[in-house]
């Protein structure tokens, strides 16, 4: 499977932004999807995670009640939606998809990357 991560941007604190995740090839709705970021001079982080049919949903804890994390199977789309943005928030965002329906909150736990997205939250 390819993922193509998009809707980052430059945003000011307090705002919201949705990321996006298309992935291309069949049997999307057989992954578990997870959204990771990495702000610069750190390591990557889990952020939140889905599992195959939307039904269970896990979050890093700075960003619970901030950040949702959801999915269309139809559209073989998952999406990250960012509200109540922090400077801390700054990173890039990286979609991953694994091949267990429950995904993990590891980085080794994921099976596919795509290309990261850049999140620039001003203050």
């Amino acid at each position: 499977v390819q993922l193509q991560a998009s809707g980052g941007g430059l945003v000011q604190a307090g705002g919201s932004l949705r990321l996006s995740c298309a992935a291309s090839g069949r049997r999307f709705s057989s992954y578990g999807m997870g959204w990771f970021r990495q702000a610069p001079g750190k390591e990557r982080e889990f952020v939140a995670g889905i599992s195959w049919s939307g039904g269970f949903t896990h979050y890093l804890d700075s960003v619970k009640g901030r950040f949702t994390i959801s999915r269309d199977n139809a559209k073989n789309t998952v999406y990250l939606q960012m509200n109540s943005l922090k400077p801390e928030d700054t990173a890039v965002y990286y979609c991953a998809a694994s091949w267990a329906l429950v995904p993990t909150n590891t980085i080794s736990g994921m099976d596919y990357w795509g290309k990261g997205t850049l999140v620039t939250v001003s203050s």
